[in-house]
């Protein structure tokens, strides 16, 4: 409720009927920021090939083709070493020139991004572009303590 201060004609105050549109202008403003700082943090420029959640997992080749980037960032194709130059021509050789076909990269955990990048690097110029990463899928257990055995006491 207002009031309006005018002279009152009989010296006392009337109520005023109109909306007072200042405390609406101030919500509205603040609205107005909140948007404009959150908008920016909801848009997501990262494109990435991510399979819907209810996707079935993909079937696992007959042969996959395993790269390895050892440690010591020395290359293994299966469980044979592979220098960097003849990466091309072996990778050929193991899929049949098909290079459709996904290669799947395995890093240590020390290996450097920069380093990583590289060997994606050599096989995008080798021709083979469907790399899937691999890593350990975490099942929560990591930190847990072993169960003991059966029979054991503590």
């Amino acid at each position: 409720m207002a009031v309006s201060l005018k002279d009152p004609q009989d010296g006392d105050l009337s109520e005023v009927a109109d909306i007072n549109v200042t405390p609406f202008i101030d919500v509205i403003l603040v609205l107005l920021i909140i948007f404009m700082v959150a908008a920016p943090l909801s848009t997501v420029d990262v494109a990435v090939d991510l399979p819907v959640s209810n996707a079935r997992p993909q079937p696992r080749p007959d042969k996959p083709v395993f790269l390895t980037v050892k440690g010591d960032l020395s290359l293994a194709l299966g469980n044979d070493g592979v220098p960097r130059e003849a990466l091309q021509a072996v990778l050929d050789r193991q899929t049949a020139n098909d290079r459709e076909q996904r290669v799947f990269l395995r890093a240590d955990g020390a290996v450097a991004y920069r380093d990583l990048m590289e060997v994606m690097n050599l096989l995008r110029n080798a021709g083979y572009l469907k790399i899937a990463l691999v890593g350990i899928e975490d099942t929560g257990q990591g930190n847990a303590a072993p169960a003991p055995a059966a029979g054991a006491r503590p």
